[in-house]
């Protein structure tokens, strides 16, 4: 039987897209979930693997607002623990878990593109304080999402406004949508036995979240970035926790968790969404605009009944150019229901515009992703709204499937599949059966809409094992799906 492998946070080192692809042999098998640990630069060597992989050189000029998070007793150069971006005259953007989840004093230092060699930085400051996001849950709490945290220095840092780091927000999502593509910023690991303290980048694409469960622990995409690739061929690493994602010149996330090994997906907290709003409101002051306008929408979710409405405000702003035409509109909505804006859907950036969305009696329970944009002649500009409707279920009994619905596996190997849930009502318990050892479900109870990871594992007899998947909700209603596990 293979043992799972190990994996934590990301205060993770960056990994080369110039380096040669992993072979088939060498990549992070998907039949393997790799296993959540502490997301600190107190990451042993012994515990990193031999395949952490390098991130290409680049330097403090090139990325003016990176700065090296610094504590006593950091695992890194001079105390080197995690990894920030400058957003004000004395704001620092980074992880709460570099904050919260380790211990000793910590300080900033900026201008120096190589740690290993001390006294070549142009600035340090200490801590005066910091707020992380108010949902972090507190040590260890980067598992369920929320982690973020700005920082106050003591003293001004040699930063010009023209060259603070930009921060999304909740008009920004469409910057995470799969996809896309951007850059990676750290001075953590590069090697199994060191190597850190280099400023380096490396360009993740984003993915879909629903592809990414292949650890312990859900990547939550409402909350998380997925980055990267599932055979680490390029990654974050131990001591990178904290840096920036950026794409299109914006940070929409920063380093967060990831594999112990180094060797799968780098998992961002998401700042195209409320934590962006969040942080934004923490910086003060005006950040610095892409020159175009602005949207967001409070509240940014909902509830209505069939048959019922529920409203929202869309707020927008003029960009560098001043005020221009937006033309405002909604989609993904579900069956039946239609969407108003007022008093029109065209409005000038600056205005308030009031969206609701009309359910229909035969608009099915359920929650859904709404996607409200707003054009002009500077680009375009979405959000999302959440809306629920009804129970956020239905009453035809839950309708579970796997993707994929078949797996191979060796003797003793594991195999993993996402199952998704619709319909149903309340909470969704999942088990299954067929196997000599029953499939585990991370989480095991979802809402209708959501999605688990299954694990199971193969039984020493080759073959095809057919795996019964139950869903069952809170009123009792069941429905159940197929997965074939072959054993070769």
């Amino acid at each position: 039987m293979r043992t799972p492998r190990f994996a934590l946070a990301l205060t993770l080192a960056l990994a080369t897209a110039a380096l040669p692809v992993l072979s088939t042999a060498d990549a992070a098998p998907a039949d393997k979930i790799s296993v959540a640990a502490t997301p600190t630069d107190q990451l042993r060597a012994a515990d990193m693997g031999t395949r952490i992989i390098n991130g290409e050189r680049t330097t403090v000029k090139e990325n003016p607002s990176v700065i090296a998070g610094m504590r006593v007793g950091g695992g890194g150069p001079q105390g080197q623990s995690c990894t920030a971006s400058v957003v004000g005259k004395r704001k620092i953007l980074t992880a709460a878990h570099c904050m919260v989840d380790t211990t000793g004093a910590k300080s900033y230092l900026y201008g120096d593109d190589d740690l290993n060699t001390p006294g070549d930085e142009t600035f340090r400051t200490a801590v005066a304080s910091f707020k992380a996001h108010p949902q972090y849950s507190g040590s260890g709490g980067w598992r369920t999402g929320n982690d973020v945290a700005v920082v106050t220095t003591v003293d001004d840092i040699p930063v010009p406004e023209s060259q603070w780091a930009k921060v999304a927000g909740s008009g920004d999502s469409a910057l995470t949508k799969p996809g896309k593509s951007g850059i990676s910023l750290g001075y953590g690991k590069t090697s199994a036995s060191g190597g850190s303290g280099e400023l380096r980048k490396t360009t993740l694409p984003v993915n879909d979240p629903a592809g990414c469960q292949v650890f312990d622990i859900r990547v939550n995409g409402d909350l998380m970035v997925c980055t990267g690739y599932n055979d680490g061929r390029t990654a974050d690493c131990s001591g990178d926790s904290g840096g920036p994602f950026i794409v299109d010149g914006v940070i929409v996330g920063v380093s967060s968790w990831g594999s112990s090994a180094c060797d799968r997906y780098s998992i961002m907290a998401r700042l195209t969404n409320a934590m962006g709003d969040w942080a934004r409101a923490e910086i003060g002051g005006t950040q610095p605009g892409d020159g175009k306008f602005g949207i967001a929408l409070s509240p940014s979710s909902g509830k209505a009944d069939p048959g019922k409405h529920v409203s929202t405000s869309l707020t927008t702003t003029a960009g560098d150019q001043g005020p221009e035409k937006l033309e405002l509109s909604a989609s993904a909505l579900p069956a039946g229901t239609t969407a108003t804006f007022q008093p029109s859907s065209t409005v000038d950036s600056g205005q308030v515009a009031k969206l609701t969305m009309q359910t229909s009696a035969s608009t099915q329970a359920g929650t859904y992703k709404v996607t409200v944009t707003a054009k002009g002649v500077s680009g375009s500009k979405t959000a999302e709204f959440t809306l629920t409707v009804g129970d956020g279920g239905t009453g035809d009994g839950p309708r579970p499937s796997a993707s994929p619905n078949s797996g191979i596996v060796p003797p003793g190997g594991y195999a993993n599949a996402t199952i998704t849930v619709t319909g149903g009502t309340g909470p969704i318990r999942l088990s299954g059966a067929g196997l000599s050892y029953s499939p585990t479900f991370s989480p095991q109870t979802i809402n209708p809409g959501g999605t688990s990871r299954m694990t199971v594992m193969g039984p020493y007899q080759r073959g095809n094992h057919k795996v019964t998947i139950t869903a069952t909700d809170s009123t009792g209603k069941a429905g159940t799906t197929e997965y074939t596990l072959t054993v070769r």
